[in-house]
């Protein structure tokens, strides 16, 4: 079957933001979910709109956030979507406008193509095969089309890191580096400000899932960068041991190996 394309996925991405924003403005409120985690309207809403998509397209081997949250699972696929309809969902609740719409898709457990868009900020990032790139929204409508790609640090580091999920583990990480500058950011914004050189280096030692991560990490791919476990090896997608789909802790880098560079 033909995968939808990068642009199918875009269009998705800007169609679910857009049911986002008028729930953003109008100050909608989260509630806990069992695991703790907050969940709004929105949430909801953009997930519908990009399951619905899908589906119509026949992509319908879909691992989306809320849709597993209710226990609904597809079986196991060499080829599957990832979905997060709004990661940074405290950024949404804080009003900072970092959060984000996320569409991955994996195929043999590798972020082949992604989507990370950020409605209330109007940019949009994208990447597959054929490269990355970042463009403004404005009104729904997509702009030119900017490619962008990652930078080749020798030394010193630019570092972003979580706003909401700064752990210890991650400081002691970040301490190993020659620090350039060291910012935070929401969502997974984070993988784009590498992916498009504003910064170097993004260490995450904590709890994150696959759909927290899928779509960045196409788009860093893309960029010329990359996404590894403390290992060294590149994080899989794929993971179903007990269908929790969590991720390990680690490292997203732009042209260099951020373990030997720390070294």
């Amino acid at each position: 079957m033909t995968q939808p394309s990068l642009d199918t996925l875009v269009a998705i991405a800007i169609e679910a933001g857009a049911a986002i924003m008028p729930i953003y403005e109008g100050g909608g409120e989260a509630r806990e979910k069992a695991d703790g985690s907050p969940v709004t309207a929105a949430d909801e809403a953009a997930e519908a709109i990009i399951l619905e998509r899908l589906a119509a397209l026949g992509a319908d081997n879909v691992v989306a956030e809320e849709s597993v949250s209710a226990g609904k699972m597809p079986p196991p696929a060499d080829i599957f979507y990832l979905v997060d309809p709004l990661d940074g969902t405290r950024e949404f609740i804080s009003k900072n406008g970092e959060f984000t719409v996320n569409i991955a898709r994996v195929e043999n457990g590798v972020p082949v193509a992604g989507v990370v868009y950020a409605p209330a900020i109007n940019v949009l990032y994208a990447g597959d095969a054929s490269g990355a790139w970042r463009a403004s929204v404005t009104d729904g409508v997509l702009g030119t089309q900017e490619p962008i790609k990652v930078a080749s640090p020798e030394q010193s580091v630019r570092v972003v890191a979580s706003r909401s999920h700064l752990t210890d583990e991650t400081k002691e990480f970040i301490d190993r580096f020659a620090v350039e500058s060291f910012v935070s950011s929401g969502s997974s914004l984070k993988f784009c400000r590498v992916a498009e050189a504003a910064a170097d280096l993004y260490p995450r030692m904590g709890r994150t899932m696959e759909w927290d991560t899928a779509a960045g990490h196409a788009v860093l791919k893309a960029a010329g960068g990359e996404v590894y476990t403390l290992d060294g090896a590149p994080l899989a997608y794929g993971k179903r041991e007990g269908d929790t789909f969590a991720n390990p802790h680690f490292v997203a880098a732009g042209a260099f190996d951020p373990f030997a560079l720390s070294a």
